[in-house]
């Protein structure tokens, strides 16, 4: 029988081996991440372990740790034991975080919504543990949606980074993307005069839906509504996550449907792949066809993962108008950057639930969707893809997807990091001087060329909910207005050493480091020659980079696990992003010690002095 309908076989992966793995794993992460954020403070032992205790002081977990830059914890896992007195207790996650729940700032109203979380991490964690085993070095040569679903981890710093509230067991092995199962897209009809659709230069709605369901799914789609006594040209056609039609729409737009107004059509013929955001699909029956985002009204790491209608409007202006900015940039050019454009969006408006809510109300975001050009088509010959969160990947004897692609390469490590420093980091350094323009470039919204192990260009995506122009004075086209964001003067660096050098390479330097590929001063000096190379390059933006000190000595930590140990249902309000920051104490600047003209003496001293 289906696992997916067989109530047994749906939790096979739900034993007491796996399950105890998956929390001593998130335990580890928990008291790295936690310790980072200065939530805990660990206390070292006499031993050279590391000692956590309970709010009570009665249950101590201990460990070993290396501490690196950026005050990474690099923990150990298999070295963590927890105690009472001098009793050996198991461990357990999820006792963990009502152990610690005054130390997490955990409320009465978060925690058990949070501990959900935490058991849905963790049975995913224990899902992915039954896949085969799959090393780093083939894994790294792999094709692009096997290393899209052969990701363990998820965002390195959010310890509940898979809660999915609204899947079920069955729900979870169709729709997870580490299920790796194929999806067909459903596709319902909604009337033009609710619904809105827009497009990039050079798309039409009906050139749209041919290129991306033929003619004969057309003239099926057509036969439905025909059969109905309807009219498909008064219809725009839209699609929706299975989960979506199932679970929301059948019921809480019954009204839309009992009146006709949303007419379900059945499934589309092509089969689709989840990728790591649950609510994006990539086409595996036609991989040159767009990638297809919907609205899934699941909890997931701090947000209801919904789609605004109103919202979508503006999204393939939005791309536009960034590709032509990279496009005419010489320097971004000259990096080989590019983007997947959201090329077109529609949504669907009901009317009743506008007028009952708010802006930002989950109910105006339950039906719209967009689709996203695939980056397929733009491969040369020899050139493969692959997410960039894979190199944050390690299998299970500890090799690095990262040091595969080194070994891969035949460079040494230090010329194969410049390379992948020059196609990723150089465009957000440039975006950021010369446009105030920033991006949300954390590995899932970043995709990788590669040729010979060797990464030749970055493709950025999620492109209209994630920019922003900081610059109050910038001159922006009225359908691209919405994505000027105001921006205190002390935080817009922020979007550098927070997301890219505090959420990025603080974990790839540490896995480099572990592994013995790098050292951290040369993970770090290479960071900061980048950062040089860039500078001396464009002169004319010298008082950007005295204003914006890239070198500075230290940055403020913001803290990720705090906004969703806060309110975990809407972790930040995207109307004022930057004020929902927590922000508690600094980071020592990495890169500081090698700005230029500072000699190797005074490096030296510094870090002995950091």
């Amino acid at each position: 029988m289906n696992a997916a309908t067989d109530s047994r076989a749906a939790v096979s992966h739900l034993t007491p081996e796996l399950w105890d793995r998956a929390g001593r794993l998130l335990i580890r992460k928990a008291l790295a991440e936690f310790t980072h954020e200065r939530l805990l403070t660990p206390r070292p032992l006499i031993d050279g372990r590391y000692s956590v205790r309970s709010d009570d002081g009665t249950v101590e977990y201990r460990f070993e740790a290396q501490v690196l830059t950026l005050d990474h914890w690099q923990i150990d896992a298999d070295s963590i034991t927890r105690h009472r007195e001098d009793t050996d207790l198991p461990l357990d996650a999820v006792e963990f975080f009502i152990e610690l729940r005054s130390a997490l700032g955990l409320s009465d109203e978060i925690l058990p919504v949070y501990l959900e979380e935490i058991s849905s991490t963790l049975a995913g964690t224990a899902y992915k543990l039954t896949k085969d085993h799959v090393p780093a070095d083939e894994l790294a040569k792999s094709d692009f949606q096997d290393i899209e679903t052969g990701m363990t981890e998820g965002h390195p710093c959010f310890v509940a980074n898979n809660g999915r509230l609204g899947f079920g067991i069955h729900e979870y092995r169709q729709y997870a993307p580490e299920a790796a199962a194929p999806v067909r897209l459903l596709w319902l009809a909604a009337r033009r005069d609710r619904a809105t659709f827009t497009t990039g230069a050079g798309l039409d709605y009906d050139s749209l839906m041919r290129a991306e369901l033929g003619e004969g799914t057309l003239n099926r789609f057509a036969s439905v509504l025909a059969e109905q006594g309807l009219d498909i040209a008064d219809y725009l056609l839209l699609p929706v996550h299975p989960w979506q039609w199932w679970n929301k729409l059948a019921v809480t737009f019954a009204a839309e449907v009992a009146q006709q107004r949303l007419v379900c059509l059945g499934e589309g013929d092509d089969e689709y792949l989840a990728q790591q955001s649950i609510r994006t699909f990539f086409n595996t029956s036609n991989p040159e066809r767009h990638y297809v985002k919907t609205a899934l009204s699941v909890l997931n790491m701090g947000f209801m993962r919904g789609l605004s209608a109103a919202y979508m409007e503006a999204t393939p202006a939005i791309n536009d108008w960034l590709a032509g900015l990279i496009e005419s940039d010489p320097v971004l050019s000259s990096t080989g950057l590019t983007i997947i454009r959201e090329r077109a969006a529609v949504g669907y408006h009901h009317r009743q639930y506008e007028e009952a809510t708010t802006k930002g109300s989950p109910y105006r975001k339950m039906l719209a969707a967009l689709w996203r050009e695939s980056p397929v088509p733009s491969l040369a010959p020899g050139q493969r893809l692959a997410t960039m969160a894979s190199l944050l990947h390690t299998d299970r004897d500890g090799a690095s997807f990262a040091g595969a692609l080194i070994r891969e390469s035949g460079l040494s490590a230090v010329e194969w990091l410049r390379r992948y420093l020059k196609a990723y980091f150089t465009p957000l350094l440039h975006s950021f001087y010369a446009y105030d323009l920033v991006f949300m470039p954390h590995g899932e919204n970043v995709i990788l060329v590669i040729e010979n192990g060797v990464v030749q260009r970055a493709i950025y995506k999620d492109i209209a909910e994630e920019i922003a122009v900081m610059d109050p004075d910038a001159i922006l086209p009225p359908a691209v207005e919405r994505i000027r964001a105001e921006v205190p003067e002390d935080k817009k660096l922020l979007s550098i050493f927070t997301d890219v050098f505090d959420c990025f390479f603080r974990f790839l330097n540490g896995i480099l480091v572990t592994e013995g590929i790098l050292d951290e001063d040369t993970f770090w000096r290479t960071v900061a020659e980048c950062v040089t190379e860039y500078q001396e390059a464009t002169p004319q933006l010298a008082d950007k980079f005295a204003q914006y000190d890239m070198f500075a000595e230290e940055f403020a930590l913001s803290c990720l696990n705090r906004l969703q140990l806060r309110n975990n249902k809407e972790m930040v309000n995207l109307q004022d992003p930057a004020g929902a920051l927590q922000l508690i104490g600094n980071l020592q600047n990495p890169i500081a010690r090698f700005a230029p003209g500072t000699t190797p003496g005074e490096a030296a001293e510094t870090t002995a002095v950091a």
